[in-house]
């Protein structure tokens, strides 16, 4: 397994610093965020990718995923992540969610990065029933998931508390009915927690789906709020025996995007604390 941390915690910084701070500190990787200021899709010039990788060849760095579920650069007034979202009733309003992760997968085809993560149907809008979600929500995959596979690269979906998919369950059910080899799950450790599941199971559970792994920290409270590894409950260790004996050797992603005043600080206390447990 490979440790790479992700550039949403580095949002004051442009992107050829974000990644030679992560090097310098010893990750093997980084999460690029397809959001400003890093590499928002739809006003990416051919120049900036190339400048993206140059930038990753002069680090030594590889991509571990593209970020796709944070816009920022819509700057919604609800909330700047996950809106807009696949589940708006506003089918315009939706489309900015779509034509995004459209343009997502193609710039993660181009930068040769293998996958790109996004939200799980954001939160329910007032009179909408969860079924009807679903359905939207499974409409809106099936194209997208035939651009992935069109395009080589896997489209990961990331269960979030409050949002519409929060569970192992609910991702699977969704999963089915989309029924497409290019869909698979991005298993966020604390996003897990915050909901209660039972960490070593639902990774086994999981594993074939799973792509992908998201790690920070969570408190005892299992609020939704990330933490350095270490800081909160969660037992990593635990964590990573059971990761590894699902046979996955692929990326762990650090993502600590509230600890934009220090995040050099943030990365280098959280590798201090992962790297042990994966040598």
């Amino acid at each position: 397994m490979k440790i790479a941390f992700s550039t949403n915690a580095y949002l004051r910084y442009p992107f050829d610093e974000a990644a030679a701070r992560i090097a310098g500190l010893g990750y093997a990787g980084l999460e690029l965020l397809a959001d400003v200021p890093h590499a928002w899709p739809a006003g990416l010039l051919d120049v900036q990718k190339r400048e993206i990788l140059a930038a990753m060849e002069r680090t030594g760095l590889a991509f571990s995923n593209i970020n796709a579920f944070m816009m920022n650069a819509v700057n919604d007034y609800r909330q700047p992540y996950w809106y807009p979202s696949f589940i708006e009733p506003d089918e315009s309003y939706r489309r900015v969610r779509i034509d995004h992760t459209r343009r997502a997968l193609s710039l993660c085809a181009e930068l040769g990065a293998p996958h790109i993560t996004t939200e799980p149907g954001g939160p329910l809008a007032p009179g909408q029933s969860r079924q009807e979600a679903i359905d939207l929500f499974v409409e809106v995959l099936k194209p997208l998931a035939e651009h992935a596979e069109k395009l080589g690269v896997l489209l990961l979906i990331e269960p979030e508390p409050g949002l519409l998919l929060e569970t192992t369950d609910q991702y699977l059910e969704v999963a089915e009915k989309v029924g497409a080899p290019s869909i698979g799950l991005n298993f966020d450790v604390g996003h897990a927690y915050c909901v209660q599941e039972d960490l070593p199971r639902a990774i086994e559970k999981l594993a074939p789906q799973i792509r992908h792994y998201h790690f920070e920290d969570i408190a005892a409270t299992r609020v939704h709020h990330h933490l350095v590894p270490g800081a909160g409950a969660i037992d990593f260790g635990e964590v990573v025996t059971a990761i590894r004996r699902t046979g996955y050797d692929g990326w762990l992603t650090v993502e600590l995007y509230p600890y934009l005043d220090d995040p050099d600080a943030a990365a280098r206390t959280a590798l201090e604390v992962l790297r042990p447990l994966i040598s």
